[in-house]
């Protein structure tokens, strides 16, 4: 299901997926405009959430309660480009009758397909590398149409008859794409996030060359990666893709093309000298999107992250001596 952002793409999962009172585990890995759509606008709908370790399944497993009705985590994580370990994280998630919603919009179909190591639910921001251009915005919901919904009783937008459509059971009646049809005729519906159609042809325009510019960010991202590691203001650089990462490993088990184009590195002089780094840069544009085809600059813990507590900012890999890159093609 195509909606207008990545976003959108996530509140019509959840809109699908709980009832106010309900609540769902979020690893603390994760983009920062999704930390604070999911502990402030979220609140609104009276949804809750913990957050857990993406690098400790156990501290996913501990966070899930009577409550608790799916896990969200980031494939590769944003901005800090940890890879997650999904087959774990899914067991976790399915040894407690819930989905795993993954988030693939860092490393897209052509890096990593979670879906194929337990996922249940699979959303994108096409904004990013799916368009690729950052010329447009939109957001995909993608059913694996695995996940029974009626077994537990706990879903019940997608078990119980519905009043809006005469009563239909939408899982019972729809089967494997019960979820997407349920976020199309429900939560599309009646909360509007539509793509549109310019978006939707842009988008589509974009993937037709996904995996030749996938393959060439990821070729750049691990030259510069391996140029920072050796330059002497930089105190260390996180990318899955050197040997000896601490998700290296996990790479080459999930994403074994490559590790993407998106990763952070510290300097040495802190906060200021990241301030002052991408306000003096001159190949590489100063802005908050990803996925271009041209390299992009941000310091997190002043722009992105910036409404994050410091607590947050560090679990999220947005310390303040971090500074991320999105290299282009």
């Amino acid at each position: 299901l195509a909606v207008s952002s990545g976003h959108a793409a996530q509140m019509l999962t959840f809109h699908t997926m709980l009832e106010p009172g309900d609540h769902f585990v979020a690893v603390k890995q994760l983009y920062g405009g999704s930390i604070n759509q999911f502990g402030h606008s979220f609140k609104k709908f009276g949804w809750e959430v913990d957050w857990a370790d993406g690098r400790d399944p156990a501290s996913i497993k501990a966070a899930i309660g009577p409550k608790t009705k799916a896990v969200f985590i980031e494939s590769i994580a944003n901005p800090g480009g940890l890879v997650m370990d999904i087959a774990a994280i899914a067991k976790v998630a399915h040894d407690a009758g819930i989905p795993l919603i993954a988030d693939n919009t860092l490393a897209s179909p052509y890096l990593c397909r979670p879906l194929e190591h337990g996922a249940d639910i699979v959303v994108h921001s096409a904004t990013k590398f799916l368009g690729g251009h950052g010329n447009s915005m939109g957001g995909i919901i993608v059913d694996g149409g695995k996940f029974d919904w009626v077994k537990s009783g706990r879903f019940p937008t997608l078990s119980e008859p519905c009043d809006s459509y005469h009563g239909l059971k939408i899982a019972e009646t729809f089967g494997p794409i019960a979820f997407a049809i349920a976020c199309r005729v429900l939560g599309l519906r009646d909360l509007g996030p539509a793509i549109s159609p310019f978006n939707a042809f842009m988008i589509l325009t974009g993937i037709e060359t996904l995996p030749l510019r996938m393959q060439r960010h990821c070729d750049n991202a691990l030259k510069v990666a391996k140029f920072l590691k050796g330059h002497p203001k930089v105190s260390w650089v996180s990318y899955a893709g050197l040997e000896g990462d601490a998700s290296n490993a996990l790479m080459k088990k999930y994403s074994p093309k490559g590790a993407g184009a998106v990763f952070t590195f510290g300097l040495k002089d802190g906060y200021e000298a990241g301030v002052k780094l991408v306000g003096k840069v001159e190949l590489l544009s100063h802005l908050a999107n990803v996925g271009d085809t041209r390299s992009l600059i941000i310091h997190p813990s002043s722009t992105t992250h910036r409404q994050l507590t410091e607590e947050q900012r560090t679990m999220a890999g947005a310390g303040p001596d971090v500074v991320r890159l999105s290299v282009g093609i």
